[in-house]
């Protein structure tokens, strides 16, 4: 990097530190440290969802996509609008009627402490194991692009990270994360400029050369369902599915909604977000449609693509403004998954019971937990990051199969709700044996979940009324 970029970046990190230290004066409270006093601004609510679920290597893998093949990802992209637009009318009106802090608190009620407990678990778990080993590749290729050592690039994305969210809170992280998010979708278009100016072709004629090479095909016409995941139906209707639970039932993407004042403005944010990640992916779909042209027949390591572009091929300022870009990416899901954890061990574990301070050290703690795994394990552990990459797949369909048998009108007995629970997510590790495409594991896990659950309630007698359970089902619309 030049004395230019270098600059740009220690700026960028510097003004991310300081904002969050002056931000976190206005926490009083837990409310406030963990949902922000519940009056979020919608739009920011809906940036930070976006920026939370782009990490890095969405940033650099999607341009990937586009260079080696055409558009058909966004597919799965149209089918995340859709499965927001569920969330909006089956959970959320859930969550705002029932008050919750914790979107598992609803199966508290439902069910009892031990399941509320046990689905927080399960939730811990899947941040730790996914953020953990994300953060480690997004690592990666920070050392890629900035020539920083892993370590270095691990200590320095973890550390500022680490002093705006311990320091401001929820408040802090949506705003940053709003920041972050049209950062690196200037980033983006930035690239896209350059390149189009760059190119001995006019944009209609440029656009016309890709789409006679197929690059900007959208539909995959492909009739085989189940075992091609980038066949339109299995595509959209996957994306639906991993829509509707990453963003119903993963408490990390829940918690900035739950934050905002109203139920009419959480559904703004969260529906929002779906048609802003669909036109992000666009623009970085562009980006590289337009860097196989820049190329040609340069040879690039997959999906270090965009990457090798900025790195070798942006001027001094430009290529500082990109890699500022790519940490933004990384720093806003690392500050949401600290501070998702810590307010679910507050909430489903302590109960509640902690002091503004005390939240802030079990945040430290989390934190600290996931820049270990980034330190600890390194690239080479590929068996590691890949079951840490598709954990959330694992677990997203068992907890949403426990939310809809909320809806139910029959009262489970814990064994069977855990076993059930435990079915589904051990269906999707057996599924990944089979030909099965992998668009339609959440859909499996949802199934086997309810489907055991009830086979094993129905070794027990009827489960009784009492103290442990919540008189009717918490999405009574919604029955079973």
């Amino acid at each position: 990097m030049q004395a230019l970029d270098l600059a740009i970046i220690i700026c960028f990190l510097a003004a991310m530190a300081v904002y969050g230290i002056w931000q976190g004066q206005s926490n009083k409270t837990t409310g406030d440290y963990f949902l922000g006093g519940r009056n979020l601004p919608w739009i920011v609510a809906m940036f930070s969802i976006v920026a939370t679920e782009t990490s890095v290597l969405t940033f650099v893998s999607v341009p990937g996509i586009a260079f080696r093949g055409d558009w058909t990802f966004l597919q799965l992209a149209l089918g995340y609008i859709f499965g927001r637009i569920l969330v909006s009318a089956v959970l959320l009106p859930v969550y705002f009627r029932e008050g919750v802090d914790s979107i598992y608190e609803v199966i508290g009620r439902r069910f009892g402490s031990s399941m509320q407990k046990l689905a927080s678990t399960v939730f811990l778990v899947t941040r730790i194991l996914a953020d953990g080993v994300r953060f480690l590749a997004t690592a990666v290729v920070v050392e890629v692009v900035t020539g920083w050592p892993l370590s270095v690039s691990v200590l320095i994305i973890g550390i500022v990270t680490l002093v705006y969210t311990l320091a401001g809170g929820i408040r802090t992280i949506v705003w940053v994360d709003s920041i972050q998010f049209v950062l690196y979708l200037f980033g983006g278009i930035i690239a896209i400029a350059f390149i189009a100016a760059n190119l001995d072709t006019g944009v209609s004629e440029t656009l016309g050369n890709l789409a006679e090479q197929g690059k900007l095909k959208i539909i995959n016409h492909d009739w085989r369902l189940f075992s091609e995941p980038w066949a339109f139906f299995s595509a959209f209707t996957g994306g639906i599915l991993l829509s509707f639970a990453s963003h119903g039932v993963d408490y990390m993407m829940v918690q900035r909604v739950l934050g905002c004042k109203n139920l009419s403005a959480a559904k703004k944010a969260m529906i929002g977000s779906g048609f802003f990640v669909f036109l992000q992916f666009m623009v970085f779909l562009l980006a590289g449609s337009l860097i196989y042209l820049f190329l040609g027949d340069m040879q690039v390591e997959k999906d270090r693509e965009f990457a090798s572009f900025i790195v070798n091929h942006l001027p001094v300022g430009l290529k500082g403004l990109l890699l500022a870009g790519v940490l933004s990416a990384a720093m806003s899901t690392l500050s949401s998954s600290i501070n998702s954890l810590a307010s679910s061990t507050v909430t489903d574990l302590l109960g509640g019971k902690a002091s503004l301070n005390r939240s802030r050290l079990i945040s430290l703690g989390w934190a600290t937990v996931l820049i270990s795994i980034a330190l600890v394990f390194d690239e080479s552990d590929s068996a590691i990051v890949v079951l840490g990459l598709k954990i959330a797949s694992f677990t997203y369909g068992g907890l949403l199969g426990l939310f809809l048998l909320s809806g139910s009108g029959r009262n489970f007995h814990t064994p069977s709700l855990a076993t059930g629970l435990l079915a589904g997510m051990m269906s999707v590790f057996a599924l990944g044996y089979t030909d099965v495409a992998w668009t339609w594991y959440i859909a499996s896990s949802v199934m086997v979940n309810i489907a055991v659950t009830w086979l094993v309630e129905s070794f027990f007698p009827e489960a009784p009324l009492d103290s442990r359970y919540n008189r009717k089902p918490v999405v009574a619309k919604y029955r079973l």
